[in-house]
């Protein structure tokens, strides 16, 4: 009795938190697009003796449509999930790589479920087996109407690359239309790479947050980035909560952005 006792306080001391970190947001700075580095699953499962990597990486899953729907109502309107980059498709294991696809596949398949959110994948479709292709291609075109929380899903994707495609793109796209070198170093600007990205269209993530205590970048919207705010929590990604995202949330508001100056 006095352990449930003792959970309803620390539930009730919780919410009034909550509460509390609402009541201090900037309503009027919040950012529109949340980037954030999805990272810790493997510690988290090591720290409980769990010999599967793919168990943390399915809490961190489990995690993910709770996060978002916090950032929907929150007022956020993109969130970019870094979920696998290309130099974890190089550098891990086969066997736990089999897991990830599939588990990053039920994810896309979880969140398209969701009224009004729309998926869209950043990254490379030929760095990955066809079936978590063909699961990423369904969730995109069943949400593809969908005007409520846009949901990038970076996988295989790395920020080099990105703006690689990118300028080869422009550069194919000039020569079908007869234009030469000079040419295009007359109409290759910031602004026109932007537009190719994989992101195009979408605006660059105000405020970039990495879980798990880890303080870099790890070749993530690199270009996108350039004037973003960051943000690093200690938590694991499967141990985030709600609380972690509004602390962050309280940050930027309170952030003056410089863009640079």
């Amino acid at each position: 009795m006095a352990a449930s006792a003792q959970k309803t306080q620390t539930s009730l001391i919780y919410r009034l938190y909550q509460w509390r970190l609402r009541k201090q947001l900037n309503q009027d700075q919040l950012p529109s697009h949340i980037a954030v580095i999805v990272d810790g699953n493997r510690r988290w499962a090591k720290q409980r003796m769990l010999e599967h990597a793919a168990v943390g990486h399915r809490a961190g899953a489990k995690k993910i449509p709770e996060f978002l729907g916090w950032c929907a109502g929150a007022g956020v309107g993109v969130v970019t999930l870094y979920l696998l980059s290309a130099d974890n498709l190089r550098s891990r294991k086969t066997s736990e790589l089999e897991e990830l696809f599939q588990i990053i596949g039920e994810l896309a398949a979880e969140i398209s479920e969701i009224p009004g959110w729309r998926i869209q994948h950043v990254g490379e479709p030929e760095l990955l087996p066809s079936q978590l292709r063909l699961a990423l291609q369904t969730a995109e075109d069943k949400t593809r109407g969908n005007t409520g929380l846009h949901v990038n899903l970076a996988v295989g994707y790395g920020g080099r690359s990105e703006i690689t495609a990118a300028v080869h793109k422009i550069v194919e796209n000039h020569k079908q239309r007869g234009g030469t070198i000079d040419d295009l170093a007359e109409v290759l600007t910031p602004e026109l790479i932007g537009e190719h990205l994989w992101t195009g269209g979408q605006p660059d993530p105000d405020l970039v947050i990495r879980t798990s205590g880890e303080q870099r970048l790890s070749d993530f919207m690199i270009w996108q980035s350039a004037h973003s705010e960051f943000y690093f929590v200690e938590a694991l990604y499967p141990d985030l909560r709600e609380v972690d995202l509004l602390r962050a949330l309280r940050d930027y508001s309170r952030r003056s952005r410089r863009y640079g100056a």
